[in-house]
């Protein structure tokens, strides 16, 4: 049993409605909740005089919060956590939700990329909120590696996999190099990747360059340490995090002082940081987890909720994740159906692509 779930079993039945209905009212307007109003909806009829000693006992004990001068309250974060731990009722998903989900795989492309973002158009759509999608690493075996000069300050590295998948990146090599030292590098990493994954490749290739510093010309490994390099990092993290639907987190009409942090957000977006942490977030287990506020350690300047799933490929391995990110104020029980069902379309998706 954890912390907030065992202050929700020692609460009476009337600050536990009370909670529940002060939460709810939050999540479904965003405004804050007043005894009068509150009095209204009880099963127990009781005072307002009454429901306004339950509000202070709650706020007390750190669950409820008074942003206003108002008497209204609205939940805090640890209020949020205990909502979602111990009194948050999901729904199953619609027909129409799982239809406009599923129809965005009926295309005939064979380009997992082009459909993980119509997916993720999808989702955003759905859940009225910004998606995530984190599509896997690319952990076929390397071929081939091949470096090409395309001028004195540009040159390709291109990398063959040995499902026939092609990659390659223009970058900027060091100065000086030669057709020789070109093919030196190329031979060199050749020799080290045959079978490895980039991700192999690149903790084989740190250790190999150190160790044989003396044999390799000093042109062909400073190419290896920057071109090299310079793919696998990148190579891990350019549009590997899918992000669609950040007009969504406005169209609610946010107050004046929530945009700063919608701001915030939308940086963190699109420098798209952290691509590894957002994996992480899902490995404990499998299964939707639900993240608020600081507890969401990629995006807490923003304040902002995210409700994850880890996606599985065809050997029960973890190797990617969906999300939806938006304001504290989410939909918990509709949004977890949804993120859980699209989880599940894109572990077929990757299973049924090999």
């Amino acid at each position: 049993m954890t912390e907030t779930t065992k202050i929700l079993a020692e609460m009476n039945d009337r600050s536990r409605e009370v909670f529940r209905r002060v939460v709810e009212g939050y999540l479904d307007t965003g405004a804050p909740m007043g005894s009068r109003t509150l009095t209204r909806s009880l099963s127990e009829k009781v005072s307002a005089a009454t429901v306004r000693n339950v509000m202070q006992d709650l706020e007390y004990m750190g669950l409820l919060g008074s942003p206003h001068v108002s008497a209204g309250r609205v939940p805090t974060q640890l209020g949020l956590r205990m909502f979602v731990d111990g009194l948050l009722e999901v729904g199953d998903l619609t027909s129409d939700d799982r239809k406009r989900l599923d129809d965005t795989l009926g295309d005939n492309t064979a380009d997992v990329t082009h459909k993980l973002d119509r997916l993720g158009s999808a989702l955003s759509g759905v859940a009225q909120g910004a998606s995530l999608v984190l599509t896997p690493k690319r952990e076929a075996p390397i071929q081939h590696v091949e470096f090409v000069s395309l001028s004195p300050d540009r040159a390709l590295v291109v990398l063959v996999f040995a499902d026939g998948h092609v990659e390659n990146r223009v970058f900027r090599p060091p100065p000086g190099q030669t057709p020789s030292s070109m093919r030196e590098a190329a031979n060199f990493l050749n020799a080290l990747a045959a079978g490895k994954t980039v991700t192999e490749l690149r903790r084989a290739m740190e250790t190999e360059v150190q160790a044989r510093r003396q044999e390799i010309d000093s042109l062909a490994r400073e190419l290896i340490e920057s071109g090299a390099a310079m793919w696998v990092d990148e190579g891990d993290r350019t549009e590997r995090l899918i992000v669609r639907g950040r007009s969504h987190l406005l169209d609610s009409g946010p107050e004046t002082e929530e945009l700063e942090r919608i701001r915030t957000l939308f940086d963190d977006l699109e420098r798209k940081r952290d691509i590894a942490e957002f994996l992480e977030l899902t490995e404990e287990g499998d299964g939707v987890r639900i993240f608020i506020g600081s507890e969401n350690k990629l995006f807490s300047l923003s304040g902002s909720s995210l409700v994850v799933s880890p996606y599985m490929n065809a050997d029960r391995k973890i190797i990617g994740a969906v999300g939806v990110i938006g304001p504290t104020r989410l939909n918990y029980g509709r949004i977890v159906p949804i993120v859980d069902y699209t989880a599940q379309l894109v572990g077929k998706l990757i299973a049924d692509q090999g």
